[in-house]
């Protein structure tokens, strides 16, 4: 593995840009060579790949950000399966789990064929209007359905398989996997999956009937939400980064996605200690 891409958070400190040569360094008496984003080749005046391109170059893909730069990276990937590490520059960080101190320990581990390898299941949402599909989105974390600040209760009628589930009617509904289950799903009351399993979460968001609770399902369902509100201000949004307005009677077909993000993990890495650590678990 010595053909190493960088995916980093938009740099805003002198600080964060120094890191980031500290990082290429280290890669770089490894023998590695290490390919940049545009805008970050830009303040380290040399030549740069296009965000989108750096997969399609790369052996491993370095981010050094925080978790939504890893959920950027790993739709930029899509069905290459080129595994990710995540170095955590900004706060929470539940992907992006190794600090700046472990940066040494865990590139020694990749090149050496040490580090370990956890596949992580995707979702595909493919937004059906007027009898075709006109948008197709993947997703590491959750497909979320929100209404606007000024929109009314949205109704969203839900199918699993073709059978009738129910109408949620609240402010949104979540339909996430298990990588997700920590993020939006978990603020909004939905359970915590461990990250490896193949489920789908589907969590309403401030239900208007309170005896609406979330529901996991096997991972060969297809979840079809359509939204039967006549409200303008709706949207799907995708891992909280992209947003596609929908209008009413438009369906949303989510299904389990054939390929895997790739995360590389160190060897002492558990689950529950970051559980305990990230959400302070314990704490008095």
């Amino acid at each position: 593995m010595k053909r190493i891409g960088l995916f980093c958070k938009t740099v805003k400190s002198p600080e964060t840009l120094e890191f980031i040569r500290f990082v290429i360094g280290i890669l770089k008496q490894y023998g590695c060579e290490v390919i940049v984003d545009i805008d970050t080749a830009n303040l380290l005046n040399t030549y740069g790949e296009a965000k989108t391109s750096i997969p399609s170059v790369s052996d491993v893909i370095i981010v050094l950000g925080g978790d939504g730069t890893l959920l950027s990276a790993a739709r930029a990937i899509g069905d290459k399966e080129i595994p990710i590490v995540g170095i955590n520059l900004g706060s929470l960080g539940f992907l992006t789990e190794i600090n700046k101190d472990g940066v040494r320990e865990i590139i020694d581990m990749i090149i050496h064929n040490k580090a370990r390898f956890e596949k992580r299941m995707m979702l595909n949402a493919v937004v059906h209007r007027d009898g075709k599909d006109i948008e197709a989105f993947s997703v590491l974390n959750d497909v979320v359905f929100n209404k606007g600040a000024l929109a009314r209760i949205i109704d969203m009628q839900t199918y699993v398989n073709n059978s009738y589930l129910t109408t949620f009617r609240g402010d949104g509904l979540i339909v996430s996997t298990p990588t997700g289950s920590t993020a939006y799903s978990l603020s909004a009351g939905g359970p915590i999956l461990y990250p490896t399993l193949e489920n789908i979460l589907i969590t309403p968001i401030c239900p208007h009937t309170l005896t609406n609770r979330p529901i996991v399902l096997p991972p060969d369902v297809v979840v079809t939400v359509t939204l039967k509100s006549e409200s303008q201000d709706v949207f799907l949004t995708l891992d909280g980064q992209v947003g596609f307005a929908l209008k009413k009677d438009d369906s949303v077909n989510i299904t389990s996605a054939r390929f895997k993000t790739v995360l590389i993990t160190p060897q002492n890495r558990d689950f529950f200690d970051i559980l305990r650590t990230k959400l302070r678990w314990g704490e008095r």
